[in-house]
């Protein structure tokens, strides 16, 4: 299994397939998770993407099958950003294709603020810019605290997974999710609670598109319309007919759509 000593806490797993004609170059993609998650959720991505792309997914640090840090780590968002330059250095790539969803978007948003000479372009999927204020991370803290993870994820699952959706899909997602520490998601829910990207986002030069479920665009404009009036090189697109987080609920239709933003980039 893929694993890459970063720094003396971290072994970052990552996920490497490239199914592309040999004989091509192949730009790369790195897909990052959100808070609680893992790379398996992007699974229905892959196969769509790895025929013409080279498609990494990594497990972010405290998540998956990466390192959990020490008690006391000084969780950031920077850090995160860190992280993945670390990676993408040990890999050697120079400038990849970005994709995050949820928390992992917002981790992105952080990167291409500090290092955007390494993106072609940025995707954020289902992602919140600003956390102070909102009381959803600190009820969440205090579910995760009384009631441990698993709860904390049944009785959140429908703004992440379409509530229609096959019960197989929210069993594996609850599972996915609730396999991550205790520890980290209080530690990390707190640390969210504090972080607010508004003066952060107009600085961010790189092209960007802003994916959501169609339901998003009502009920959260921190996800939407908010984050694209900030950006001054962002396009918002709500999937049409979706709800929930839309990279899980039509990973088909996200694909398209990344399609389509990558060769209008090419026609500039």
């Amino acid at each position: 299994m893929p694993f890459a000593k970063l720094d003396d806490t971290l072994e970052m797993y990552y996920e490497d397939d490239l199914f592309a004609d040999p004989w091509r170059h192949a730009e790369t993609i790195v897909m990052h998770h959100g808070n609680a998650k893992n790379s398996r959720l992007w699974y229905a991505w892959v196969p769509l993407l790895a025929r013409q792309y080279r498609v990494i997914r990594l497990d972010a640090r405290g998540f998956g099958r990466s390192s959990i840090p020490p008690e006391g780590y000084n969780w950031s968002l920077s850090n995160f950003s860190t992280d993945v330059l670390r990676l993408l250095d040990h890999l050697e790539l120079d400038k990849v294709h970005l994709i995050g969803e949820t928390v992992g978007g917002t981790i992105s948003l952080q990167f291409a603020y500090e290092h955007p000479e390494r993106l072609h372009s940025l995707t954020v999927c289902s992602s919140p810019y600003k956390f102070t204020g909102v009381s959803t991370f600190l009820d969440s803290h205090k579910l995760v605290q009384e009631e441990g993870v698993a709860s904390w994820v049944r009785k959140t699952a429908d703004h992440r997974v379409d509530p229609s959706a096959n019960p197989g899909h929210h069993q594996w997602y609850t599972d996915q999710m609730s396999q991550t520490s205790q520890r980290v998601i209080l530690e990390t829910l707190s640390y969210l609670s504090k972080q607010d990207l508004t003066t952060v986002l107009p600085q961010i030069k790189t092209p960007a598109l802003i994916l959501v479920a169609e339901d998003s665009v009502a009920n959260n404009p921190d996800r939407t319309q908010g984050i694209v009036d900030l950006m001054p090189d962002a396009r918002l697109l709500a999937i049409p007919g979706t709800t929930g987080y839309v990279q899980h609920s039509a990973p088909e239709k996200c694909v398209t759509a990344w399609r389509e933003f990558i060769g209008l980039l090419s026609h500039r």
